[in-house]
């Protein structure tokens, strides 16, 4: 690593996500570069920047450059961050890490083998309402938790290569394995194609070893936005709704249901709303990647979350309809 107070990083991928990448390591004075193949976007976001378009071999071959930020789509991270990790290259790669779980492997054990720090872009896990919500969970608020359900729909955006599953899902499914601390022993789905051959609509039914159950709902062809994830308790349930004001995004509904003579009784309560600071997720997760690279520390949402992930992206779906 260079001798600065902050890693040197560069962004390979200079589209709509990675420019925001750029921006956000700008503001935390890291940005070094930036590479596209397109040379003439790179050179537009790395002119915003205030910095320089680089060749994604040039920000390899350099060895002032401690880091990269791979936001490429999808069906090119896993060979740039194996091509990133054998240049010595901390790596933080957007998600989907691999399309296929072998390569998403490969990834893994590279890292591990080189002694590098390699996150998944999991942006939500950063979140601060989901911190929060993370904190109401482990403190026994909702006690036990039963049941975990996400819906993040809305229209667009459209990939040649992804579909509404393996674009839209790991953002939910990152959140409900850190809940769970486990990953599902069964997983069955169903994805349906309208526009073209990929699904535009996804859903994915979950079964944990312990006994909890999940539920994610995709749709990228939907009227209304909605980024909502519920976790059932037996003593609360909780909402992060990422769409609502910041200081209703946590909510916490102390609901009750108990059985008596034989029935189920239930009362309603209103929301209480959790108060949270205010924080972008994406610069706090660029600088997690910044810190674990100066410290060492293991990284909260490494690339064996992101295998993780595509493990139940492919078991899923195992029926399409169109």
């Amino acid at each position: 690593m260079t001798e600065r107070d902050v890693p040197a990083i560069a962004v390979i991928g200079a589209g709509y996500w990675g420019a925001n990448h750029a921006r956000t390591l700008r503001g935390l004075g890291a940005l070094v570069a930036v590479a596209d193949r397109n040379a003439e976007r790179a050179a537009a976001i790395a002119a915003e920047t205030g910095t320089v378009a680089r060749t994604p071999a040039e920000v390899l071959a350099d060895p002032d450059i401690d880091g990269v930020v791979l936001a490429l789509p999808p069906q090119f991270h896993a060979e740039n961050a194996l091509a990133a990790i054998a240049a010595g290259k901390h790596v933080l790669v957007e998600k989907p890490i691999a399309l296929k779980i072998e390569d998403g492997e490969a990834v893994v054990a590279a890292a591990r083998d080189a002694g590098l720090i390699a996150m998944t872009g999991h942006v939500l896990r950063f979140h601060p309402a989901f911190e929060g919500l993370m904190d109401l969970i482990d403190s026994g608020e909702l006690g036990q938790i039963r049941y975990i359900h996400s819906h993040r729909v809305g229209l667009g955006k459209f990939h040649p290569e992804n579909d509404a599953l393996w674009d839209i899902a790991p953002h939910d499914l990152s959140l409900i394995l850190a809940i769970t601390g486990e990953e599902p022993s069964r997983v069955s789905g169903e994805g349906t194609a309208v526009i073209d051959h990929l699904s535009d609509f996804a859903h994915l039914h979950l079964t944990f070893p312990s006994g909890l159950r999940g539920h994610v709902f995709t749709s990228r062809l939907n009227p209304y936005r909605e980024r909502r994830l519920s976790v059932i308790g037996d003593k609360a349930m909780a909402v992060f709704d990422d769409v609502a004001p910041w200081a209703e995004k946590l909510q916490l509904y102390p609901h009750r249901v108990w059985r008596e003579d034989g029935s189920i009784h239930f009362e309603s309560a209103e929301p209480v709303y959790q108060p949270i600071p205010e924080g972008l997720p994406l610069t706090r997760e660029c600088a997690h990647f910044l810190h674990c690279i100066k410290t060492g520390e293991a990284p909260r949402t490494p690339v064996s979350d992101g295998l993780a992930v595509m493990r139940i992206l492919t078991a899923g779906m195992v029926r399409h309809q169109s």
